[in-house]
């Protein structure tokens, strides 16, 4: 249930209404909005009655909230939900696009890579310091020394940093060194990693497991509002299917309906999606036109010699080249994408 608030309710008012949900041996959950501020009540096994608060002062309304995932929901929130790091956004009218390397390799490449990007009008850099992988014997990334670096790109730049968080050893570690912590597909359900990231005041970027559904998705980002923090971000990489082709089958049909269902904003990782270079650029222009706030892109400047995901990734200059396409999509869909390449 959802207890809203009237535009002219006093602190006080919303303060007594807090209260009273707690002394029911309930939860609650300050969402703000636009308008008006709302207050979720969730820890309750069987519907709450409605009549314990129409009558408090304050209080406009009392609605049941139908879908499992109640503070990620659209019935919490009808406004959408915008990320704001220093001057730059996700959610906004402009599309945010994340772009680099799969994995940190070394100092001098990370910096270079971030001094092109940099160059292109790129606002939020990515890169993988801690590297989950399925093989064991695989690069798992510089770790704190990847970090460091990522550091110095930000300093150098003024690019805003986001980075995988591989477990909850590893989290306050990174949250202090980077700008937005991501929980990879492989963590989507790992629960301690997702209450521990809602304790901190980082924005998350969230990722679709492989064989995750819509409704797991937004679930797991339940687990991460429903500990304080508000601040996560979406994005659909790519589900396992059937199919032998392509890496994974990048499902557009989750941009819509998750902006049907949810006011948290989203967007697509069409590298790891598809997981061939020459497709990345159709499924980030599809995904734009499906609605997504964002991309995310792995960008290489030698792909042929990456330690990770060099199939996948765009040397700059095929980057460049759909960061001008994507400009002129932007415009049909009444979005903006402001890059420096003319």
């Amino acid at each position: 249930m959802i207890v809203i608030m009237k535009t002219d309710a006093t602190k006080s008012d919303v303060e007594a209404v807090k209260e009273k949900i707690c002394a029911l041996g309930f939860k609650a959950n300050e969402v703000p909005g636009v308008n008006r501020i709302g207050i979720v009540i969730t820890g309750n096994k069987s519907p709450v009655n409605p009549e314990l608060f129409l009558n408090m002062s304050g209080v406009l309304e009392a609605i049941s909230i139908s879908k499992p995932f109640k503070l990620v929901s659209r019935e919490v929130k009808q406004e959408n939900t915008i990320i704001k790091l220093g001057n730059h956004m996700i959610g906004g009218k402009e599309l945010a696009i994340i772009a680099g390397p799969c994995s940190v390799e070394s100092r001098e490449q990370i910096i270079e890579i971030g001094e092109i990007l940099s160059s292109f009008g790129i606002k939020f850099m990515r890169g993988g310091a801690y590297k989950p992988r399925t093989s064991p014997y695989s690069f798992q990334g510089l770790k704190e020394e990847a970090l460091l670096y990522l550091m110095e790109v930000r300093e150098r730049t003024g690019m805003k940093i986001v980075t995988e968080v591989k477990d909850v050893s590893t989290l306050q570690l990174v949250a202090k060194a980077v700008d937005v912590i991501q929980i990879g597909a492989r963590n989507m359900q790992n629960f301690a990693l997702l209450e521990a990231a809602g304790s901190i005041k980082k924005p998350v970027l969230l990722k679709r497991g492989i064989s995750a559904t819509i409704e797991e998705l937004l679930m797991a980002a339940e687990y991460i509002v429903s500990n304080g923090n508000y601040e996560v971000i979406l994005c659909e990489r790519g589900i396992r299917t059937f199919e032998t082709y392509t890496r994974n089958t990048l499902d557009l049909n989750a941009i819509p309906i998750i902006k049907r269902l949810s006011h948290l904003p989203i967007v697509v990782d069409p590298s790891h999606g598809i997981g061939i270079w020459d497709g990345v650029a159709s499924m980030s222009m599809a995904a734009i036109a499906g609605g997504a706030d964002g991309l995310i892109i792995e960008v290489h400047q030698n792909p042929e010699s990456a330690l990770s995901d060099g199939y996948q990734s765009l040397k700059p200059e095929r980057f460049k080249h759909l960061l001008l396409k994507l400009r002129k999509l932007a415009e049909v869909v009444d979005r903006s994408l402001n890059i420096n390449l003319d």
